[in-house]
């Protein structure tokens, strides 16, 4: 299958971000891709006090619009993530849509990201947002995938959950910033992929050093041995990468990591909801 991760630079309002947003599925569908995937709150500026404001409910414009581009272009479209109203809360939501359109996922992010930098940054997304409380991964015609959001990635039990849901890929629509970026945003793709033996995917915004919260960018694909197989630089671009599931298994047939765990010491145990 060809994926293609959407790095897309961001504006001030709604419609301009979903009409470039459609734009550019067009263009990746144009362009061979069957995935599509667009980045964290590509709809709107990453600015906590704007999540209510840019909020819609589900069946809205922005999901509407998803919707149709998914179905005229015969995608599996992963449709970043936005803010989702639901009566008094919002979420943090990704969108999946198959290739007629449909939903057939949607993951609230779990985690929320509150940073406190001594004279650095100030971010808490817990002002605005509510957490998410499901594992997501669905069904494609190539397998399973998992699904996450950003600041999910920093915990391994998560993509852990994913795998044993059957997760051969697992993508994350992501908007690390300039500090988080350059630390953090390789390393964390390339220890998931390895510990977990999957596909990882993460697309970013394109970098605006003018927005009040500036993405790192570098949208990545990263193999399961832990191999980064293509990376973006900062700039509006799109990253076009072939994956073949099938061969998750013959990296796990050569290390048995997943195989060789030891539950009967251990395991990890998901709370029903």
């Amino acid at each position: 299958m060809k994926i293609a991760l959407i790095q897309m630079g961001g504006a001030a309002t709604n419609d301009e971000n979903l009409k470039n947003a459609v734009k550019k599925i067009n263009e990746a569908a144009s362009n061979g891709a069957q995935i599509i995937v667009l980045p964290e709150m590509f709809s709107c500026p990453y600015k906590a006090s704007n999540f209510p404001i840019f909020a819609q409910k589900d069946g809205e414009k922005n999901w509407t619009a998803l919707s149709k581009a998914a179905k005229k272009n015969n995608v599996y479209l992963i449709a970043g993530s936005m803010p989702e109203r639901e009566g008094e809360k919002i979420y943090n939501t990704s969108y999946v849509f198959d290739r007629n359109g449909k939903q057939i996922a949607k993951h609230r992010k779990m985690h929320l990201f509150d940073c406190d930098i001594p004279g650095g940054a100030f971010f808490h997304e817990s002002e605005t947002l509510t957490a998410g409380n499901e594992v997501t991964v669905f069904d494609t015609e190539y397998g399973k995938i998992g699904l996450m959001i950003c600041f999910d990635i920093r915990f391994p039990e998560l993509s852990r959950l994913m795998v044993e849901h059957g997760a051969k890929m697992i993508f994350v629509p992501a908007a690390f910033n300039m500090t988080s970026g350059p630390n953090w945003w390789e390393i964390m793709f390339r220890v998931r992929a390895a510990d977990n033996q999957v596909y990882m995917a993460g697309c970013s915004p394109a970098r605006d050093e003018k927005a009040s919260y500036v993405a790192w960018g570098h949208s990545i694909v990263v193999d399961p041995f832990g191999k980064v197989l293509n990376q973006l630089d900062e700039k509006e671009s799109i990253l076009y990468q072939e994956i073949d599931l099938a061969e998750v298994e013959n990296f796990r047939q050569q290390y048995k990591i997943l195989k060789l765990r030891r539950l009967d010491i251990y395991q990890l145990t998901e709370v029903s909801k």
